[in-house]
């Protein structure tokens, strides 16, 4: 008898109950945390931590953390709601079909090149203001170009959201990943740009590279698909004219006006609107299609809130201090390449405990700075080290709510994504090592 993955759902309440498990076994210790001027965010003070009383979480507080975890998610829930929904209606409207039709009639000779394009759009998301939840709502679009160019869904998925999360974890100006660590631990920005910046390129190539070659390998229809010219009337230019400048307006947002989620759902709540009205649906027809695009992607954003619930039970019971402080400590008496290499792998492994990139640069930058400091080493590497080791790990680790998110949309199986995507996750982290390693003599 074949039996099936389990469903996202069944992953995620699996790891909730590990993690309520866990606090059994791991004391509870803390740091003490004094607020950063320069960031405006609290931090810990290395050398603080002490045990506190244990905090076991009980069967009630277990359930308790599932609402609560979407509660504290309702904001990036929202923005997939509205955002989804402002797509499905733009869907609706058959403006996004005919885009993508003409977009691939275009570039019938060079598909290579589409792919490159479409996969630095995402790259340079991420790398800008580290696009990742945004992805979710765009995967009716993943899937209609998949279709049309006969690709594999997975590499289609590595070439936007794989490609936004790479972009964030090498950016040299990624304000919620590197800027953030860089601030923390008081390293010039200037400092290691040009460095970054190669590593960066050198990363593009490789994960692009690989997912442009092996989305087409994957692909079991040999069939070539049939390009034709198509028509966009003034109404349909004009709805993928709003589509476009919303995606635009949306980044310059977030780095001038300093917008949250919020801001960005009110966007598109409007752009969808508009977008209804203008390819004729009428209003009871807008409301129709934007009320089915939150039936889409309800579940999309129930998996982020059960995402956030991993991390509320073990921020409750205070381990996550207790086991951030038993990873860095053994490091202090290592050689420094080896010492590199394990603050590299802890980055790694706190990541699957706490999956917000700025919750880990607060938690951790403080304790790896005076850390690298003690090796006689730039604290370059500590930044490096969390920049690539801790962000990178967004690719596989199913309480990343985004990942699992885009998954689900996309009816791709956890284990289908991991079967796929692995090898050139660890290309890229292996280009992270490197950087590392390397930056102990470029720094020195």
């Amino acid at each position: 008898m074949k039996h099936s993955f389990p469903h996202p759902l069944v992953i995620l309440l699996s790891i909730v109950v590990v993690a309520a498990v866990s606090t059994f076994i791991i004391p509870s210790g803390a740091f003490d945390r004094i607020l950063d001027e320069k960031t405006g965010r609290e931090v810990v003070v290395p050398g603080s931590f002490h045990s506190t009383e244990d905090r076991n979480i009980s069967f009630y507080d277990t359930v308790l953390s599932i609402p609560e975890g979407i509660i504290a998610g309702a904001d990036i829930i929202v923005l997939i709601l509205l955002i989804g929904g402002a797509f499905y209606v733009i869907e609706k409207t058959g403006a996004l079909q005919l885009g993508i039709e003409a977009l691939v009639y275009r570039f019938r000779n060079s598909q290579s090149a589409l792919l490159i394009i479409f996969s630095s759009f995402f790259f340079l998301g991420g790398i800008s203001f580290g696009m990742q939840e945004e992805v979710i709502a765009m995967v009716p679009i993943l899937i209609l170009l998949s279709k049309r160019i006969n690709f594999d869904i997975r590499a289609m998925i590595s070439l936007s959201l794989g490609s936004a999360l790479v972009g964030g974890s090498f950016s040299p100006i990624n304000p919620f990943g590197s800027l953030l660590a860089q601030n923390i631990s008081n390293v010039d920005f200037e400092e290691g740009f040009a460095y970054r910046i190669v590593f960066t390129v050198l990363a593009f190539i490789v994960w692009t590279g690989f997912h442009i070659h092996w989305g087409k390998s994957n692909v079991l229809n040999s069939e070539k698909p049939e390009f034709k010219p198509v028509k966009i009337s003034k109404s349909n230019g004009l709805i993928l004219a709003l589509v476009a400048a919303g995606m635009v307006i949306m980044p310059w947002g977030i780095l001038q006006r300093d917008w949250g989620y919020n801001e960005m759902s009110a966007l598109f709540f409007v752009i969808g609107i508009c977008c209804g009205l203008i390819g004729k649906l009428g209003v009871n027809g807008t409301a129709r299609a934007y009320s089915q695009g939150f039936s889409e992607l309800i579940f999309a954003g129930i998996i982020v809130g059960l995402a956030r619930s991993v991390y509320l039970i073990l921020e409750q019971a205070q381990v996550i201090d207790t086991l951030i402080q038993g990873m860095f400590s053994p490091l202090e008496t290592m050689p420094t390449a080896f010492a590199t290499v394990g603050i590299f792998v802890s980055q790694i492994l706190i990541h699957g405990i706490v999956p917000s990139t700025s919750g880990q640069a607060v938690l951790t930058i403080p304790l790896a700075t005076p850390l690298t400091d003690l090796l006689g080493v730039s604290r370059q590497v500590a930044v490096l080290t969390y920049q690539y080791g801790g962000c990178l790990t967004d690719l596989i680790i199913p309480n990343n709510g985004a990942l699992m998110a885009v998954i689900a949309a996309a009816s791709v199986a956890y284990n289908e994504w991991i079967s796929y995507v692995w090898k050139s996750f660890l290309l890229v982290l292996g280009i992270g090592l490197i950087s590392s390693i390397l930056a102990l003599f470029w720094f020195a």
